[in-house]
């Protein structure tokens, strides 16, 4: 059922928190036809993506009305591609709210997965003041999914489709990967509830030593590399110009972790890279660590995944774009010296 604001509560209080299970995913018809079937069998009350649209308070009455139901089984709420992954489950699993987060299910085409993958096309967030990349919004998607619905596999070899669920796991390594065949007892999944810290990216997994993805191919390629040396910024420019979008050793689709450049070598950087996409962002600085912190990565620490990887011929290409023996005895200041292509980062001044 669709919630209406003619909608009256029905019996007493019965405290506690809603049950929320999101639906995500960039093809619009699907997702939405999937969180009505899911919203229909579980008798769920249903927020469409046209309502998170065009009543971004809907949620939070949705909520407060359920919340004095005694009979509500809770919300499948469908969330556009413009809201980021991360986003929705900040607010959906924030402790301080009334709602509990138990699944995302993200819907995935898998005709067009890997091109839309690699698009560079970008799209206006609800704000309304910032754009981001579709292939990003995507891949984040697919990495904090609990369940991944595979649609309009028709047609597709089972080869290919093998490939795809491969690569949806590597993404996601913690979520079901499953090909559209209706909405059945136990699915989605709802074996641990959602909190706002996220480990259950790929690429987070792979750092962390816990990456065991569901389905594997010989395809489908996860490397780690890892290197305490710091980059020179022209040659790994160069890397990432051949090797990850020219596709010198095989197809990289998505990597993420944390670098250090010669050139600013008292900061910590995250790697972001997905497709045609490439950012370096600060995210540690050495002169503030405490104590206590955890640093992020002495040097380099990189999860990559891709199709046919060679990943020798990769990493040497990475190893060559890090510094020699004769650079790192020549220190800080003969590395301040070195080209660096990439944009300046925008800090506070006391950074």
């Amino acid at each position: 059922m669709e919630i209406t604001p003619e909608d009256e509560p029905q019996g007493a209080s019965i405290g506690g928190r809603v049950d929320v299970v999101a639906v995500v995913g960039a093809c619009a018809p699907e997702r939405q036809e999937l969180a009505a079937r899911l919203a229909r069998a579980e008798n769920r009350v249903l927020l469409p993506a046209r309502r998170m649209r065009a009543e971004p308070e809907v949620l939070d009455q949705a909520v407060t009305l359920l919340g004095r139901m005694r009979a509500a089984q809770g919300l499948v709420v469908e969330h556009p591609l413009e809201t980021p992954a991360m986003e929705i489950i900040g607010l959906l699993a924030d402790p301080t709210m009334a709602t509990r987060l138990s699944a995302v299910v993200c819907v995935v085409d898998a005709a067009h997965l890997l091109d839309d993958l690699e698009t560079e096309d970008f799209v206006p967030l609800q704000d309304g003041a910032h754009h981001a990349a579709r292939a990003e919004l995507m891949v984040q998607q697919i990495e904090y999914a609990s369940d991944i619905v595979l649609v309009n596999t028709s047609g597709l070899p089972a080869h290919r489709l093998r490939t795809l669920e491969a690569l949806l796991s590597a993404l996601s390594p913690r979520a079901t990967v499953r090909r559209d065949g209706g909405v059945s007892d136990g699915w989605p999944r709802r074996s641990t509830e959602y909190s706002q810290e996220q480990t259950r990216a790929g690429w987070i997994c792979q750092l962390n030593g816990d990456f065991a993805p569901e389905v594997t191919t010989e395809d489908v390629t996860v490397m780690r590399y890892d290197q305490l040396r710091p980059f020179h910024p022209g040659r790994l420019h160069a890397v990432l110009e051949t090797f990850f979008f020219e596709r010198g050793a095989g197809q990289v689709l998505r990597s993420a972790g944390f670098c250090r450049l010669a050139t600013r070598p008292h900061v910590t950087a995250q790697w972001d890279h997905v497709g045609a996409g490439f950012a370096l962002e600060p995210v540690s600085f050495d002169h503030q660590m405490r104590e206590e912190d955890e640093v992020l990565a002495f040097g380099q620490d990189v999860a990559v995944v891709g199709l046919g990887l060679d990943t020798r011929r990769l990493t040497a290409a990475l190893d060559e774009a890090a510094l020699d023996d004769d650079e790192l005895a020549a220190g800080p200041m003969a590395w301040s010296t070195f080209p660096d292509p990439f944009p300046d980062w925008r800090t506070a001044p006391n950074l």
